[in-house]
């Protein structure tokens, strides 16, 4: 199947920076969008950035401060991260849009465990 791995989250003082990475495995035929939401304690999951067919979108939480990013050769997707603030506090998780090879031709959603990123002094 497939897997997406996350790393970079931390602890990080606001105004600091991080940078998020994830990486796509397995019987991967094509990968459409990859992007990243988030989960804070308490509220719903939001969409951070998205990276697809060259267009990015950002939450307007995040415009001016994040930078998403791809490698698709590597089947990979980044977000730097700067300017961060406590409420940007959230476990991140990585979003990829995928088909597989053999089976149908749809692409399903896929998404990764999480990575927490905590904002505070």
């Amino acid at each position: 199947q497939v897997q997406l791995a996350e790393s970079g989250g931390g602890l990080v003082q606001p105004g600091g920076s991080l940078r998020l990475s994830c990486a796509a495995s397995g019987s991967i035929f094509s990968i459409n969008a990859m992007g990243w939401y988030r989960q804070a304690p308490g509220k719903q999951r939001e969409l951070v950035a998205l990276f697809t067919s060259g267009i990015r979108t950002y939450a307007d939480s995040v415009k001016g401060r994040f930078i998403i990013s791809r490698d698709n050769a590597k089947n990979m997707v980044y977000l730097q991260m700067n300017s961060l603030k406590p409420e940007d506090t959230a476990v991140y998780h990585c979003y990829a849009e995928i088909r597989l090879y053999g089976g149908t031709q749809r692409y399903g959603d896929y998404w990764g465990q999480g990575t927490q990123v905590t904002v505070s002094s």
